[in-house]
This record gives C-alpha cells, sequence and structure tokens, in this order.
C-alpha cells in the first residue's frame, strides 16, 4: 500500500507536460491582430484625423512647405466652421490636391478686401495672423456668400490661389479642421 508522502512525492518529481500550441494558432492570432490594426487605423484615416503636407506658400507665415499638419476630419459633423479656423478641403476649380487655407467668413454674408484690409458685412476684420507684406494692398469687389459655403483666404495675402479667385468653398467640400501642426516636432496647436 502507499502512503500520501509517496503519491506527493511521484507527482513533485515529474514534470507536467505544458500542452505545445499549434503553429497554426500563431499565425492566425498574428494575422487577426495585423488586421484589427488596420481596419482601426483605416477607419480613424477616413472619419477621425488624417495628416497632410503643406505644399507653397499661400498659408505663410504660419504654415511652410513641409510642414505636416493633422486634420480632424470630424469637426464639422457636429457644427458648422467657424471664422480664423484653418481648414483642408478640396477645392471648386480643377486641382489634384487639397488646399489649406483659413476660414474668413461663413455664409451667408459678404466679403470685400480693401486696400488689404478684409471686410465682413462691412466691418474690418481683425486678422492678426497676418502680417505687415503677407496682407498686401488688392481690393476685391464684394462678395455674396452663400449659406452652407465659407469664404477661405490663404494667409500670405499676396501669394494665395482662394475663395477671392474660385469664390466660396461647400462645406460639403471641407475634408477637416487644422489641429495641429506635429512635424517637424514643434507640437504647434492651431486656434
Amino acid at each position: 500500500m502507499s502512503s500520501a508522502a509517496d503519491a506527493e512525492h511521484t507527482t513533485r518529481g515529474e514534470e507536467t507536460p505544458t500542452p505545445q500550441r499549434n503553429a497554426w494558432v500563431d499565425i492566425w492570432d498574428t494575422v487577426r491582430a495585423v488586421g484589427i490594426a488596420l481596419v482601426a487605423a483605416l477607419l480613424i484615416r477616413q472619419f477621425v484625423a488624417q495628416t497632410y503636407t503643406v505644399d507653397g506658400p499661400s498659408m505663410e507665415p504660419n504654415f511652410h512647405t513641409g510642414e505636416r499638419v493633422l486634420v480632424f476630419r470630424a469637426a464639422y459633423d457636429f457644427g458648422a466652421p467657424k471664422p480664423g479656423q484653418v481648414i483642408v478641403f478640396k477645392p471648386p476649380i480643377p486641382s489634384p490636391d487639397d488646399f489649406i487655407k483659413r476660414v474668413i467668413a461663413v455664409g451667408p454674408a459678404t466679403v470685400q478686401v480693401r486696400n488689404g484690409q478684409v471686410y465682413v458685412d462691412g466691418r474690418l476684420q481683425p486678422d492678426n495672423y497676418v502680417y505687415g507684406p503677407y496682407r498686401g494692398t488688392s481690393s476685391t469687389p464684394l462678395v455674396q456668400v452663400p449659406a452652407g459655403d465659407v469664404f477661405v483666404m490663404g494667409d500670405h495675402r499676396t501669394n494665395s490661389e482662394d475663395s477671392r479667385i474660385f469664390g466660396p468653398v461647400a462645406e460639403r467640400a471641407i475634408a477637416g479642421r487644422v489641429v495641429l501642426i506635429w512635424w517637424p516636432p514643434a507640437f504647434a496647436r492651431i486656434e
């Protein structure tokens, strides 16, 4: 007859075999994790945020060629754009690229530029983000911005293809609001 001590001794002396995982289970786990990550990344890019690269001088001195900006795509799903916000949009003219500009007015409104100064509904706009030589001295006729559209201009007023040339932009053409310059790594927040 064996005692409890003998039984304990025999189980302690033997190593318990560990079940080997099937290699296919490991591969499947990896494929599944990568698939979930890709779907999440695509959903974030499509509906939440996307990065764009600034190309051209039209937003100087605040944005420069080569800077990368983070655009909040869902920014206007729950509200309208506001004057002063920087947006990325599909221009109403043939172009393979999206544009980055600043919202000057939201329709319904009137916009006019007189000697480089912007007037919305007859009131001079405080555009502190535009400096000296970037302002220019040009004038434009009065433009009526319809409801559902925005009037946009570049911060470099003398070197920008914007609503003064192609007219107001439909809100539905807006890809999103620029919220951050993330490269080069200054991480400047955009107001």
